[in-house]
Parts: structure tokens; sequence; C-alpha cells
């Protein structure tokens, strides 16, 4: 993680230099501060008194120009540090293969991102700052006090102990419950998600009371959580205040009982006021070291979650020497079997052999959970098989460059994502260089144009985020356009027709052949409709292709296609 300080070393090692300076010259104030009381005691005259208090207001000035200076130090390259951790994690998930992401939750990935980078810049704030200032006080404090107070800085070697065992055991009963708290984040961000993305379905079936509760209890967790650690944490006062008491108490009457006994032979007044500011230098030491002991152990969670996405390597990487010119679309599926993870008992994809000549359109049909997705996802590498190959334009999909690979290949999807901004960047995903004239032309082919014209902005009308202001079939044709635009040398619709109607999906299914013709297209789909038309047919079933060929050998050959096209059919015509 020390990586992302990177240009911000600079500041760092300021702010350290700073808090160094800082501490020495507060650690001589004391010893100046008595000597001008043993002064004023002793009745010297008053240039002298004013030489030595001119002496203190500028160590006094300077040490607050080297507090001020390390504050503004520590803070740019604190926030420099999280910008820079924050930026890594997010270049690193975008290198992710989907097997990666699996890994993660959304809502994870976003606590990390959030609250433990927050953390995480808070403890290296404090390391920078705190965590030297502390210790450094500490060690110069009790030499001080020792040269100047003698036996009665004995009072530490009884003080100390004390308040670093109580500190230690209040930090060892809080911890528990801080590191408790970072699963229960995860757990409310993925609450607070899923009501935000289904919230339609939560009014849609009047479940808003019940979302309500489940965030209550989720935030209660963690209400319940903090408030035990802070509780425990809050006993450092308490336990500081008795300290610094005792050890007032016992400087000033044992003191006093010195120079009275000794009458200021072997400690005068000035020494006692400068043990009084010596000890409490070091229980706020103390107190500060206790503070960072339990940030950093706060912080250390964060720390772990964090540097797991940064330790976490891309499953799919690029070849040593990748090719990056794919031919064309051709397709081969040679013996293919795929299973999301190594221990699954079960093939999602078994033994898939199949031949997709470039610019041939292919439909898939098949019931839910038959491995439809999963068989085109494995065409741009979003995935590795577990067996056999899958070879594009002639040459296994491994030994392309990923990205070449994935820009030769558009996958519309049925519940496809519209990014916040207008109508026009939206397209312009598929081709940044896109003219105007080339995005209406794909709006036109995809049936978009008609209801993009209809807006009073047109194609500058903006898109909320999600594409939550369009309904779902403007948002599948807006995506079928954008991919029309990236001109792919395989196109793949996965049941992203679904929210349009049969007559608008067959002037979609139209403009594909007028417009990328030489493109490989595959299309999965639920009707039998939106297929039909299709170079060939696959009928997937359990994992296998159970059947191939077109619409009018399947009806003769296939049971299942011929089910699903009577049911459709029926069902079409009791409907009339």
């Amino acid at each position: 993680m020390l990586g992302s300080v990177r240009e911000f070393k600079k500041p760092t090692i300021l702010t350290l230099l700073l808090i160094i300076g800082e501490v020495f010259i507060e650690v001589l104030i004391p010893f100046y501060t008595a000597e001008l009381v043993n002064r004023i005691k002793a009745g010297v005259e008053m240039q002298s008194v004013v030489r030595l208090g001119l002496v203190l207001v500028l160590m006094a000035l300077l040490s607050l120009a080297c507090g001020a200076a390390a504050g503004f130090a520590g803070a740019r390259a604190s926030a420099g540090f999280a910008r820079n951790l924050r930026r890594d994690i997010f270049e690193r998930i975008q290198r992710f293969s989907f097997e990666n992401i699996d890994r993660f939750s959304a809502p994870s990935l976003v606590t990390r991102m959030t609250t433990d980078i927050g953390y995480v810049q808070m403890a290296f704030m404090m390391t920078i700052r705190a965590a030297v200032r502390a210790p450094l006080m500490l060690v110069f404090a009790v030499v001080m006090a020792f040269l100047m107070g003698g036996s009665l800085a004995m009072t530490f070697v009884v003080v100390i102990p004390v308040l670093l065992f109580g500190l230690i055991m209040i930090a060892k009963k809080a911890m528990p419950a801080f590191r408790a708290v970072f699963k229960k984040y995860d757990r409310m961000n993925e609450s607070i998600e899923e009501n935000v993305r289904a919230m339609r379905v939560v009014k849609g079936f009047a479940r808003e009371e019940y979302e309500k509760e489940k965030f209550a209890s989720a935030s209660d967790n963690i209400r319940r959580d903090f408030t035990y650690a802070e509780r425990v944490v809050a006993l450092n006062s308490p336990l500081m205040q008795f300290c610094l008491y005792f050890n007032m108490i016992f400087v000033l009457f044992v003191g006093a009982k010195l120079i009275i006994t000794n009458q200021g032979s072997t400690i005068d007044v000035g020494q006692i006021a400068a043990m009084l500011t010596y000890g409490f230098q070091i229980l706020m030491s103390l107190m500060m070291i206790s503070m960072i002991y339990v940030m950093l152990t706060m912080s250390i969670e964060s720390m772990r979650r964090i540097s797991e996405v940064l330790q976490t390597e891309p499953s799919l990487k690029n070849p040593e020497n990748p090719v990056t010119e794919i031919p064309d679309g051709s397709i081969e599926f040679d013996h293919v079997s795929f299973k999301y993870a190594a221990d699954a008992e079960k093939n999602t994809l078994d033994d898939i052999c199949l031949k997709i000549p470039s610019g041939s359109t292919v439909g898939i049909l098949g019931g839910t959970g038959t491995g439809k997705t999963t068989l085109i996802q494995l065409i741009p590498r979003l995935y590795d098989v577990t067996e056999g190959c899958v070879r594009v334009g002639g040459r296994d999909v491994r030994e392309y460059d990923l990205e070449r690979l994935r820009d030769a290949v558009a996958v519309v999807l049925q519940k496809n994502m519209l990014f916040s901004g207008t109508i026009l960047e939206n397209l312009r995903w598929g081709d940044t260089d896109a003219t105007d004239r080339e995005v209406a032309e794909a709006c036109r082919l995809a049936q978009a144009d008609e209801f993009i014209e209809s807006f009073p902005e047109g194609y500058y009308t903006h898109i909320e985020q999600g594409g939550t202001n369009v309904s779902g079939g403007q948002r599948q044709r807006l995506c079928i356009a954008r991919a029309l635009l990236k001109k792919p040398k395989i196109l793949i619709l996965d049941d992203s027709t679904s929210a349009v109607d049969t007559h608008t999906d067959a002037l979609i299914r139209a403009g594909f052949h007028s417009f990328i013709p030489e493109t490989t297209k595959i299309i999965i789909a639920q009707r039998v409709a939106s297929v039909e038309d299709a170079d060939l047919i696959l009928v997937l079933d359990n994992g296998k292709i159970s059947a191939a060929g077109t619409h009018e050998s399947l009806l003769r050959e296939s049971e299942i296609y011929r089910e699903i096209y009577e049911q459709q059919t029926r069902g079409g015509a009791d409907n009339e």
C-alpha cells in the first residue's frame, strides 16, 4: 500500500521532520521556563529576564510554525495517499475478470473504496504525525524530567506502567468490536444497494416497511458495536485524569517538602514547574499512543481488506506475445466444458462442439439455467474454459490481446446498462468518433430514432444513472444502437429484445442484415419468432446442445424446440 504514496513522498518526509523539530522545541520550553522562574525568584535584573522571556516567545512561535506546517504537509500527504490508493483499487477492479469480481460483492467493494480508505487515510495521517510525535515526546520528556527533577521523576516509574497497562487493556477490549463493524458495514451497504436498485419492486409489493426494518436492524447492529467500543475507549479519559492528578499531587507535595527541607539547594520552584509540565507531556503522550493503537488496530482490518483487492491478480491475463488482429467473426467450440468453481460437482457446459461461419446468424433457445449466457461469455473471454478451447477467427481466444478481442465482440444484455449523461454520450460508447449521421443511422436500424426525436432535447436528452428515465424497451434499443456503432466482428444479443414487440424485433433483425452483413450474429431469445430465420438454431438443455439446425429441421427432429414453438403459437392463436 505504501506504493500509493508516490508523488507525495516529499510532504510525507517533510511532515516527519517538522514534527521532530516541534517536539524538540516543546521539550526545551519547560527547561527555559524553569530557568526564568528561578531567575525571577533570585531577583536578577530585568534585562536578563526580558532576554530569556523573548527566547521563550521565539521558541513558542517556532514550535507553532513547525506544528502548523506539519499539519498542512500531513494533510496534503494523507489526502494524496488516499486519492492514489482509491485510484489504484479502481484501476485494479477494472482489470478483474468476472471470476475475480465474483469473489467480491459490489457493496463490499464500495465499502473498501469509501469507509476503509477513510480509516486508512486517518491512520496514515496519524502515523506520520501523532505516531512520531507521541513516542518522541515521551522519550524526550522522560529524559528531561530525570535531568531536572532527579529523584522526583521517580513518580513516572509508577505512573507510566499503570497508565500503559490500563490503556492496553482498554484497547484489547475495544478492538474485537471495531473489527466486527466492517463486515456489518458491507451488509448495510448491500441492503441500501438492493433497495435502491429494486425500488420499483419494493413499492410494487408494498414492502417499504420490511425494507425499513431490515435497514434499521443492520444500522442498529453497527450502533451497538460502536457504542460498546466507544464506551470502553471512553475509559481512557478518567484513567488519564487519575494519573495526571496523582502526578501533580505527588510532585507538588514531595517537591514542596524538598524545597523547605533543603532550602532550594537540590530542587527549586522552577524545577517543580518544569516537572509538572513534563508530567503533563508524558501522560498526554501515553494517551496519544493508546489512541494511535486503537486507530491503527481499527485501520489494520481496513488495510487487510484493501490489500486483498490490490493483491488479487486478474485470473485472465494477456499471453506474452498476444495476437492483435482478429481476421473474421468465425467461432468454434472444440469440446468445451466449463464450470464456475474448480470444486463444483457439475459442469455448467459439457462437451460443446460447434462451428459458426463468419457472417452467419445463430439463434440459441433453452430454458433458464441451461447455460445460454455462459456459452456466449466464453467468446469474448469473460471466463476461460475449463476444458477444450474456443476459437475466434481460427485462433484460440487465449492467444489474443484481451482488449482487442473484446473490442471485436459486442454484447447486448437483457438488462444492459446506460450511464448517466446524454443519449449521444451513451451511444458513442460504441464508437467515440462516430459522426452524427452514423449515430442517427444506427438508431434508425435499432428502431430507436422515433422515440429519441420525440424527446424535447433529442439526442441531448439526459439519461439518469442506469437509464431509469426511459422504458425497458427504449433502453434495450439504445443499447443495440450502441453495439451497432461498434461495428463488431461478432454481435451477441442476450435476450436483448425481450422488452420490444415482435414487429419491432423483426425490423431490428432486418437492420442487422443491411448494416452489418459480415458480422457474426448470435441471438439468445425466449421467442421462436426472434430466431426462426437464423442460419443455425441451437437448443440447449442441461448444459449440452440438445439439437441444432434450421427452424424447419428442428420442428421435425427436436421435441424441445417443437414444444416451445407449439406453446407460443398456440398461445397466439388463443389470444386471437
